[in-house]
Formats: C-alpha cells, structure tokens, sequence
C-alpha cells in the first residue's frame, strides 16, 4: 500500500511508551511529524532520536509534535525514552497497523539475510490530518533540521 502526498494521514490506536493509547487524531490543530524507525537502542535510530530531542523546542515553537513508531513493546520505549530523555512519545506498532498504512514495512536484507522491517521514514503531517511531506530511506544526518525548515516553510 502506498499514501500520497496530500491525502489525508492514514490513523490507528497505539499504545504509548507511557501504556496510554492514543491516535494521530489526539493532536489534531498542530503538525505532526511522524517518524518510522526500526529499533530502540540502535546507534542510528538513538542518533534520530536525539537529534529530534535536540530540536524538541524548536518544534514546538511551530506547532508540531514528534511521534517516533518502531515495533518495539512498550517496556523498551520507556527505556530508551528516559536512558536519552526523549521528551517525545514513542509509539508501539508491535502489529504494523500503522507502518503498513504507511508503506515502510518493508523486506529488507542484511547480511545476506531478508527479514520484515522498518523502512526510516518521516511524515509531515499538517494540522487538518494531511500528510505534506514524506521522506523515505532516511538518512539520519541533518533529517531533523530538514524536517524543522520544511515546516517553518509551509508556514511562511
């Protein structure tokens, strides 16, 4: 399954790093950048993340919110969140309701060895639940202050 640019933003009830579900729809009048990672505790999904930490207030000073979703239970996320003081929600996507809405769950290999797993992927997500921008196959250097500026684009 593929989404477009424009379309309005695929949805699902998730459980959150703190056991509270919640939707995309909770935070409906801001933007919402939605990250797809595939694991806690790795070196380039905990560069992400604390590259969106390190950014955290420059977000919320244009209305926007980070979500980060991998499959990872909800036990891990609390970890990660507070060994790096993630001061964003981490989401469980244990059954990829939400990464195949998106299309990031994708066959991948490793190795030499092909598995199920998360494509990094962000979506900007405006505040009437439409997506605006889609990166996929991130790169994790300088994603994060792309993802800031195009916000603070579609703003001006």
């Amino acid at each position: 399954m593929t989404i477009e640019v424009g379309s309005i933003a695929p949805d699902a009830e998730l459980v959150a790093d703190n056991g509270e579900k919640m939707t995309l729809a909770d935070y409906r009048g801001k933007y919402i950048v939605l990250y797809f990672y595939p694991k806690d505790m790795t070196p380039g999904c905990t560069t992400e993340a604390c590259d969106f930490r390190d950014q955290h207030q420059s977000f919320a000073d244009v209305n926007a919110v980070i979500l980060g979703v991998s499959p990872d239970p909800q036990e891990k996320h609390q970890k990660f969140k507070e060994k790096h003081d993630l001061p964003f929600r981490l989401l469980v996507d244990d059954e990829q309701k939400l990464a195949d809405a998106y299309g990031v769950w994708k066959l991948k290999k490793n190795f030499g060895k092909e598995y199920m797993g998360i494509e990094r992927s962000t979506f900007i997500i405006d505040p009437e639940g439409r997506i605006i921008k889609e990166w996929r196959k991130v790169k994790v250097k300088d994603h994060v202050q792309e993802a800031l500026q195009y916000i603070k684009d579609a703003q001006s």
